[in-house]
């Protein structure tokens, strides 16, 4: 059976197109020599692998975790019955891959493409001679130089403290699709709840002159549609909705879309509800939410970056639900579109991040591929509704600097001008500036509930105060975005690694209990609070502060801790 079958991108679906996740030919490049020695030509690829896992991956059946700073990948693929065909196009995408990647189709060189956390294509048609293509993909991944956004993967030789096993190269599903000449590139859009509306942006090839249709369905019923002639290879048009049904925390109804640009037909759906962030408070669809967040690192323990099925990503956020956690920071890692959609489905709140550590934010070089990046996660994720906010950088010490508060100005201004409906973190927990942030958030680690809670007292008066962390920025903080950590393994106590240290380890499952619902009880009933996130849903590998073991065994009653977070919050009507 091919691993992950199912399609990758539920926001943008087509129906024609082949899952090349399976069996490919393998080849470390240790010495980064295979393009001098053609390795796209006719190399030696003496290992198997199966995508979309990486090769430190258990289920990828290589598990090589050492350094891998080039990876090469082999697969010849016959094509269906007409799609060679002239007037059709054939293309290429890629889930992700870590971190620059080339590719070649028939020995002819497509092109690259840097960042390791977003899909990309290729158009492979030219390349084609026949209904075969032998396609070689070659991913470069030194994560080690500074240069490149690396999230919580470890640059050393183990893995420690709160850095994991690497991710080189491919880690989600590759895939091929057939369309007409002309073909929907990406969509963007802009629901109105007010005029009970939502705008399509489409960006399109070949199709100046084409008629883009969208139709808008909610249960099965048509409740609105719209028709515009493609200009300059865009198109926006306004559907007018019949019936509103809104998108909310808990309860993700959700809209089909279907859209056509003359025989390219795309399926998708979207998500009705406002968000306004105002009075140091998020509003949903009028209505003010404590957002009641975890954090969620998304590794896995046999595919490591990448679920082993789509059951797995499921089970991540119910579980979180079940404990009472209404969404999640989606740390330091851009999570795939699999992911979004049952967030979008299950009413999940999330925060959309990049992987920013690894980065050295002070070399004015490091910004020329993480900035195109975060570009590409805007475009491919801006239309979840579960999306409540972005924050492209944690912890970034440089940010107390003039010149990297420019670029924070600049960063948001960026983001803003794409997507200015929703909230924005600057740098999450570290220094901010009020005309680079929304939000006020920060991260204090204190396990005493008492001074925890007396630190932040003064914020129901409107006052400032200063967070327990190493930048000690006095300010006006209403998200504490990372909490808690406290470490606790059931299995042996003397193992890990955990926030606070082995000092700080209770003594008890009680001990822990009464700790956590101090500190959570003091957010909820502080007027001047309006969100949480909890340090974490899962440990991973030697970190053990979470609420589950690695391999999602509860560590405490559920029912308890649910008890505990579903307290009505000070700010809640």
């Amino acid at each position: 059976m091919i691993p992950r079958p199912e399609y990758p991108r539920p926001q943008f679906e087509r129906k024609n197109w082949i899952n090349l996740n399976g069996e490919w030919d393998f080849a470390i490049d240790r010495a980064k020599s295979g393009e001098e020695r053609k390795l796209y030509l006719d190399g030696d690829f003496p290992l198997k692998i199966q995508l979309p896992f990486c090769p430190e991956s258990v289920l990828s059946g290589i598990g090589d975790t050492d350094f891998m700073e080039c990876v090469w990948y082999r697969r010849t693929v016959k094509l269906p019955n007409g799609w060679a065909e002239s007037g059709r196009r054939t293309i290429l995408n890629i889930g992700a891959s870590d971190y620059e990647t080339k590719v070649w189709v028939n020995g002819k060189y497509l092109g690259r493409h840097i960042g390791g956390f977003v899909t990309f294509a290729f158009d492979i048609t030219d390349a084609l001679e026949t209904d075969e293509a032998t396609i070689v993909i070659s991913a470069t991944d030194i994560c080690r130089s500074g240069s490149q956004p690396v999230g919580k993967q470890s640059k050393r030789y183990n893995s420690y403290a709160c850095s994991y096993t690497r991710t080189t190269g491919i880690w989600q599903t590759v895939w091929l699709e057939n369309v007409p000449n002309h073909y929907i590139n990406r969509v963007k859009y802009r629901p109105s709840v007010e005029n009970q509306s939502i705008s399509v942006e489409a960006i399109c090839a070949n199709a100046s002159g084409k008629t883009l249709t969208a139709t808008a369905y909610f249960n099965g019923k048509a409740v609105g549609s719209d028709s515009v002639k493609v200009s300059c290879n865009t198109a926006e048009l306004r559907i007018n909705l019949s019936e509103l049904h809104l998108w909310d925390v808990g309860d993700g109804k959700l809209y089909d879309l279907v859209l056509d640009l003359d025989g390219d037909t795309v399926y998708s759906y979207f998500g009705m509800r406002s968000l306004e962030y105002k009075e140091g408070k998020a509003f949903i669809n009028g209505r003010p939410v404590f957002q009641r967040l975890i954090l969620d690192q998304g590794f896995y323990p046999d595919g490591i970056y990448t679920a082993p099925n789509e059951e797995a990503l499921i089970a991540d956020i119910t579980r979180s639900m079940d404990m009472g956690f209404n969404g999640a920071r989606l740390h330091q890692k851009v999570f795939e579109p699999r992911f979004l959609y049952h967030c979008d489905r299950l009413g999940y709140i999330v925060w959309g991040e990049h992987a920013s550590w690894g980065l050295d934010v002070e070399s004015p070089t490091c910004w020329q591929g993480f900035l195109p990046e975060w570009q590409e996660i805007l475009e491919r994720d801006c239309n979840h509704p579960a999306i409540i906010g972005w924050c492209p950088l944690n912890e970034t010490h440089a940010a107390v600097k003039p010149e990297f508060h420019i670029f924070l100005k600049a960063l948001r201004d960026f983001t803003k001008s794409f997507d200015p409906d929703r909230m924005f973190i600057d740098s999450s927990g570290y220094w901010h500036f009020d005309d680079s942030t929304d939000i006020w958030d920060t991260h204090d680690y204190d396990q005493d509930p008492v001074t925890f809670r007396e630190r932040y007292l003064p914020l129901e008066e409107g006052a400032t105060v200063i967070p327990k962390n190493s930048r000690k920025q006095e300010g006006p903080y209403t998200f504490m975005s990372e909490f808690g950590g406290i470490w606790w393994d059931p299995e042996n106590e003397n193992r890990g690694w955990g926030y606070g240290g082995k000092s700080m380890r209770p003594s008890s499952k009680e001990e822990f209990i009464e700790r956590y619902r101090g500190l959570v009880t003091a957010m909820l009933e502080n007027k001047g609070m309006s969100a949480f996130c909890y340090t974490q849903l899962t440990d991973v590998e030697q970190e053990v502060n979470g609420l589950y073991t690695y391999d999602r065994r509860p560590k405490f009653d559920i029912e308890v801790l649910r008890s505990i977070n579903t307290q009505k919050a000070a700010i809640e009507e």
